[in-house]
């Protein structure tokens, strides 16, 4: 388990600095890749869709869960 590394993203045209494990950013940007957006887009939906008691670190691990948890059962029927 890699230690989180810290990354700029831009929200909107606002700067901000994301915390997260090695993996979850690879897991992140190809998701990015999938859907055919850049990584700051998904990361501003992210943000506009999350719960504001979760912080945006918290919001894109839960979003990247979902999106593999998705993908799994899909793949199961």
């Amino acid at each position: 388990m890699s230690r989180p590394q810290k990354r700029s993203l831009t929200l909107r045209g606002h700067r901000t600095s994301v915390s997260l494990e090695e993996d979850f950013w690879r897991a992140f940007r190809e998701i990015a890749e999938e859907k055919s957006i850049p990584i700051n887009e998904l990361a501003a939906q992210i943000d506009a869709d999350r719960d504001l008691e979760a912080g945006l670190a918290t919001a894109i691990r839960l979003y990247i869960l979902n999106h593999y948890r998705s993908k799994a059962q899909h793949a199961a029927l």
